[in-house]
């Protein structure tokens, strides 16, 4: 239990890291950019971004889970730290000279001809990210989940004063009369300040990160690069194959509906699903601080009863979560904007997508440990195939609906999978029925809360906190029977 309350502690501190920015994006920016744009507008930054989460893994392709893998293991800490970060200094810089080069096919490829800046921009923020993220490893490697945090918490302040500057303060010293703003502002370049605002946030946590870069001497081994290379080109495969389970929906929505319509309804189906992504905070604190956690005990003797109880709890800690946001969606919805509003039926079945996403990245761990990692790249692949199927067939037909259910379908496909491989290669005795009690518990609750919901607000926070409180006392109730049950056997 000691290993769980050290995975708690650090999971609440990668926390500020993650959560409290991202909180903050949902909070504030969210907020602030379905209010101020229309769907269209939102359907650009929505669909952007989309494309910035696939670039991003293919630039940094799997090099902070090798950066754990090798470092201090299979090599020393600061050739590998050497080694990973001149390879990723040399892909970022390739990376922008080619979209510089080609920016006028790239941005009309895209669907962005007239704004060829947007790509250009997109093309900086990606490669300083892609760059920073073995930097950010290596604060994580050395149990620096403060440093890591603040420096992450400062890219999201940076960000949100440059967006409220441009988009809030800017006009109206234009409407007040002043002309001086002019200099620095363009009334009608609106989205691009978007990514204006993201690049000043990732150059200037790229300088804070320089004092630690330099405090150790790179040191580049190329030998050690193939054998980095050779790990991590499956998680490339699979960290690729991920990415399109996570954004390929936005990507095909505008295309299979076509037009402005289309990019509209990226707009509409991106706010919906930024309030389910919700849960995807929980998911991605917990990843943080679970990985370097899990390689740390791989070769402990009890090692798989950790990783065991560890799935419990995260699975009880989740769906708490999870009934969290269905339950007082009433809340959430001012999150977006009003006419954004009508996708929150998007939510419930993402953050559940989420939720089995979390149960999938617990269960990597067995190929991960075990240099397997060619298994997680045809998981995950087939989790991109299921994606795939099933927005071509379904989105034309249901529309955004069926884009949020690709993501249930994706997720528990890989689930599935991960579960029946891994238990002939590395088994783990996960306590699977109690699990799926848990699950069918707070989905059933979800249920019975739409079917007493009435008028009365006040009412139904009531009857949605007594129904929350039933699932904290099942899984207390259940976990105690299931122990006493098996010290009994």
């Amino acid at each position: 239990m000691n290993d769980i309350r050290k995975l708690a502690g650090q999971t609440v501190i990668y926390g500020f890291g993650t959560v409290v920015p991202r909180f903050l994006n949902y909070a504030l920016l969210t907020p602030f950019y379905t209010y101020i744009f229309g769907r269209e507008q939102y359907g650009v930054v929505t669909e952007i971004y989309a494309w910035m989460v696939l670039a991003l893994v293919i630039l940094t392709y799997g090099m902070e889970t090798t950066y754990f893998r090798f470092a201090g293991k299979k090599a020393p800490a600061e050739k590998v730290y050497g080694t990973a970060i001149i390879s990723l200094f040399t892909t970022s810089l390739l990376f922008i000279l080619a979209a510089s080069l080609f920016i006028k096919p790239i941005s009309g490829s895209l669907g962005y001809g007239e704004h060829p800046e947007y790509i250009r921009m997109f093309a900086w923020i990606v490669a300083i990210d892609a760059f920073s993220a073995i930097p950010f490893a290596w604060l994580r490697n050395n149990n620096k989940p403060v440093t890591f945090s603040i420096l992450k918490i400062i890219n999201v302040a940076v960000t949100m004063v440059t967006v409220f500057f441009f988009l809030k303060a800017a006009p109206e010293l234009v409407g007040k009369g002043s002309t001086w703003i002019l200099r620095i502002y363009n009334p009608e370049f609106q989205v691009g300040y978007v990514f204006v605002a993201n690049l000043a946030g990732s150059a200037f946590t790229l300088v804070c990160l320089l004092p630690f870069m330099l405090k150790i001497r790179p040191v580049f081994d190329r030998k050690l690069l193939g054998k980095m290379l050779a790990y991590s080109w499956p998680l490339l495969i699979g960290g690729m194959a991920g990415s399109l389970n996570e954004v390929l929906d936005k990507i095909l929505l505008r295309r299979l509906i076509g037009g402005a319509e289309g990019l509209a309804t990226v707009g509409l189906y991106g706010a919906g699903f930024k309030v389910g992504v919700l849960m995807s905070l929980f998911i991605q604190m917990y990843r943080f601080a679970a990985e370097p956690f899990f390689f740390e005990r791989a070769g402990n003797s009890n090692a798989k009863e950790t990783y065991a109880v560890t799935m419990k709890y995260f699975v009880i800690t989740a769906l708490i979560l999870f009934l969290g946001i269905n339950l007082y969606i009433e809340a959430l919805q001012i999150i977006i904007g009003p006419v954004f509003r009508e996708s929150l039926i998007v939510v419930p079945i993402v953050s559940m997508g989420y939720l089995l996403l979390g149960i999938f990245i617990n269960q990597s761990i067995w190929y991960k440990v075990d240099d397997k990692t060619i298994y997680g790249a045809w998981i995950t692949i087939i989790g991109a195939v299921v994606t795939v199927t099933v927005n071509l067939v379904f989105v034309p037909v249901y529309g955004y609906i069926a884009a949020a259910w690709g993501h249930v379908a994706c997720y528990l496909s890989m689930v599935l999978v991960s579960y029946f491989v891994g238990q002939k290669i590395y088994p783990v005795k996960y306590e699977t029925v109690k699990i799926i009690l848990y699950i069918a518990l707070a989905v059933g609750l979800l249920v019975v809360s739409g079917l007493l919901a009435g008028e009365n607000d006040i009412v139904n926070i009531v009857i949605d906190t007594v129904l929350i409180m039933i699932f904290f006392a099942a899984a207390e109730i259940k976990d105690q029977f299931f122990t006493l049950m098996f010290k009994r056997g």
